[in-house]
């Protein structure tokens, strides 16, 4: 999504940008869901990020494989494929916000799970 933004060049050069992040983004989802499950001993799947964390990876794992085989399968003037992509750019938002959700929700457990008082980190600095 960002890709388009920030990189200047034709469709050609943003299509082939866009696969290139996405697949160093999917190894390293892989890598990081493999080192949760391999390296904590229990996996506590009591906590909110824990669910949206999940829930993200799993639209992510629909969507990528989604979009790759209609864009391969249906072609690029494919009638189809135009209905699809407004829902593809609509979950991508999604995904996008959820990812940004889980963060945030993590880094806000971890100030809670450790008893961190109110000290200057924890405060944004007003200029």
């Amino acid at each position: 999504m960002i890709t388009y933004k920030l990189i200047p060049g034709s469709r050609q050069v943003l299509k082939r940008s866009r696969l290139r992040l996405q697949l160093i983004a999917l190894a390293a989802e892989i890598l990081g869901v493999y080192a949760v499950f391999k390296f904590h001993n229990e996996l506590h799947m009591n906590t909110l990020r824990s669910w949206i964390g999940l829930s993200t990876i799993c639209l992510i794992g629909f969507q990528s494989p989604l979009g790759f085989f209609s864009l391969l399968f249906l072609g690029p003037e494919s009638a189809t494929r135009a209905r699809l992509a407004r829902w593809h750019v609509f979950f991508s938002v999604v995904i996008f916000l959820m990812a940004i959700v889980t963060v945030e929700t993590g880094l806000t457990e971890n100030f809670l799970f450790k008893h961190l008082k109110r000290g200057q980190e924890a405060l944004s600095s007003t200029l």
